[in-house]
């Protein structure tokens, strides 16, 4: 199995004074619109007579700068966004192409020259080099389309289907959060701005919202060149949840390590999710994959997703997004950061909580040898530390080794749990890590209950309401010994190459194909890279850490670059 699409990273410069478009700490308000604009959904036979009785009715809403909800097809519909002279919406009976007007096709994101990047963040050696910076302006907006009889094909405008799902998700999760926490909306202009902007740092990403309808399936695919595809596939949101739950819970069970029977359920979420957008996909050179989930989907171990060949993870690197508006997309590279390394491997009895004995060779490991920053276990891993070292450096990594739990309910049963104390969900946003501003927080050792809808809240939202442009967290809790594998393996990659989701990628790819096992009472990498296991955790003999169990719960929330 051949690796994904090799790329080159320039090296970008940590942006001191950037302001933030996103997670201040000011209050900011979601947009007020019509989030109860329902949607048409139209049998096959109705399309032609539905489209043609209301054309006209559809022109003069546009006219007169009405909100038209979206029209929804089923039954394999297929709808592409173009961008044609004259931008029009073109509706055929079976599959449906949609050719949308964008006026800000020449707009491009500002690019800032900054100066002197970290080239060894191990070593902090540093070279004077002009390097980029990128960010991205917000705010953009395209004029509806004009409606008009082509070809005797009827035209209709779907421009307010992302505006919707974005506004819907938005106050999803402030509703959990507890608070508004953002005040953009989302076009297709500014999504495919975004996309097409990080080209500059070697990468070619796509946005795919998921939308399980009661009896379909949709799927919004957003490109870099601005050229929407919109599916809609026949299966129910009961029957797309059943097995989501069922694939869910095979990985994460220790018990079925030596089955493959997930295999099956893994396959049919391919074909839902990913089969009828995989053509649009190789043909515009995607190299990394962004989803946007419905509710009873974020917690799917999107990374094991298998086409009967591959995984997807083989395929792309993959990240994990609330939705677009509530996403810091600005990049600044992590060349010559500093990581704030936390944990604990043992708890007070009062904590209640089971000891993680890999922590100290976990913690040592990346700060020791392969970032430059600080540790600190046990008894100063506490709240009141960190604000101190932060105070002290800006540290723009923070490594929590520590127990995470995303419960049921509202925001305040889950936690993260320190020495002294569980910092409850709610309470993250008063660490303020937003300011200075970190660029990544690191869970090791968390898990999320399966299908609970809240629990997924949380989870998915982990970057937003913690401030961060990014988390890395699990979706379920993996062996000491699966997780200080990959996480070593995580950093190491992240010190080359600094794209995040990129670096998870390679290091799920190096458990997926044996290059890190165990033997002996060590991992190895790439059969010479010895390093020691805890007592507690030694085992003889060789075990190979290739099941998804180990590697697919690790997921990039938030930016993934």
């Amino acid at each position: 199995m051949s690796d994904n699409i090799e790329v080159e990273t320039p090296q970008v410069p940590i942006d001191e004074n950037n302001e933030l478009s996103l997670n201040t700490n000011q209050e900011v308000q979601i947009a007020s619109q019509d989030p109860e604009a329902s949607s048409q959904v139209l049998d096959s036979s109705e399309i032609t007579t539905s489209v043609t009785e209301n054309v006209d009715h559809l022109q003069t809403s546009i006219n007169s700068e009405e909100q038209i909800p979206p029209l929804v097809l089923e039954n394999q519909t297929t709808v592409e966004l173009a961008q044609p002279d004259n931008s029009q919406f073109i509706v055929e009976n079976s599959e449906t192409t949609i050719l949308l007007e964008d006026t800000n096709s020449n707009l491009t994101p500002p690019v800032s020259e900054q100066t002197v990047a970290i080239e060894n963040p191990a070593q902090g050696k540093s070279s004077q080099k002009l390097t980029p910076t990128i960010v991205v302006e917000e705010n953009i907006t395209t004029t509806a389309s004009e409606i008009s009889p082509k070809n005797n094909f009827h035209q209709i405008s779907l421009t307010d289907t992302v505006s919707q799902i974005e506004l819907t998700r938005g106050r999803e999760f402030a509703s959990y959060l507890g608070k508004n926490i953002s005040k953009r909306t989302a076009t297709a202009a500014n999504i495919r701005n975004t996309l097409s902007s990080v080209a500059k740092i070697g990468i070619k990403p796509a946005i795919i919202y998921v939308s399980a309808q009661p009896n379909y399936l949709q799927l919004q695919l957003f490109l870099p060149n601005g050229k929407p595809v919109v599916k809609s596939i026949k299966k129910s949101r009961e029957e797309v949840m059943k097995v989501a739950k069922k694939f869910s819970n095979q990985i994460r069970t220790p018990s079925q390590l030596d089955s493959h029977d997930y295999l099956s359920n893994a396959q049919k979420l391919y074909q839902w999710l990913i089969a009828p957008i995989a053509e649009e996909l190789v043909a515009n050179n995607i190299n990394m994959t962004i989803f946007s989930m419905d509710s009873g989907l974020r917690t799917i171990p999107i990374a094991a997703l298998h086409d009967g060949q591959q995984f997807l993870v083989e395929k792309y690197s993959l990240g994990l997004i609330p939705n677009f508006t509530l996403t810091d997309t600005r990049y600044v590279g992590l060349n010559g950061s500093q990581v704030l390394a936390m944990g604990a491997s043992e708890f007070p009895a009062h904590a209640n909580q089971t000891p993680l004995p890999a922590v100290p060779v976990e913690l040592k490991t990346i700060v020791n040898n392969l970032w430059q920053g600080k540790s600190f276990l046990n008894q100063e891993f506490t709240l009141e530390n960190l604000q101190q070292q932060r105070s002290k450096e800006k540290f723009r990594i923070i490594h929590l080794a520590t127990h995470g739990e995303f419960h049921p309910g509202s925001a305040d049963n889950s936690y993260i749990q320190f020495w002294d104390t569980k910092l409850r969900l709610n309470e993250l946003r008063q660490l303020r890590l937003y300011s200075p501003q970190v660029e990544l927080l690191v869970l090791s050792a968390c898990t999320t209950a399966v299908g609970d809808e809240d629990a997924e809240l949380g989870f998915a939202g982990l970057a937003v309401q913690a401030g961060v442009k990014s988390a890395l967290a699990s979706l379920w809790y993996v062996s000491d010994t699966g997780t200080l594998a990959l996480m070593t393996e995580f950093y190491q990659h992240l010190s080359k190459r600094p794209i995040k989701a990129e670096a998870l990628r390679k290091a799920q790819l190096a458990m997926l194909r044996g290059d890190v096992h165990l033997e002996n009472r060590h991992i190895l990498r790439n059969g010479n890279q010895h390093l020691a296991l805890p007592l507690e955790l030694v085992r003889e003999g060789k075990r190979d850490l290739s099941h998804p169990y180990y590697w697919a719960a690790f997921t990039m929330i938030g930016s993934p670059w």
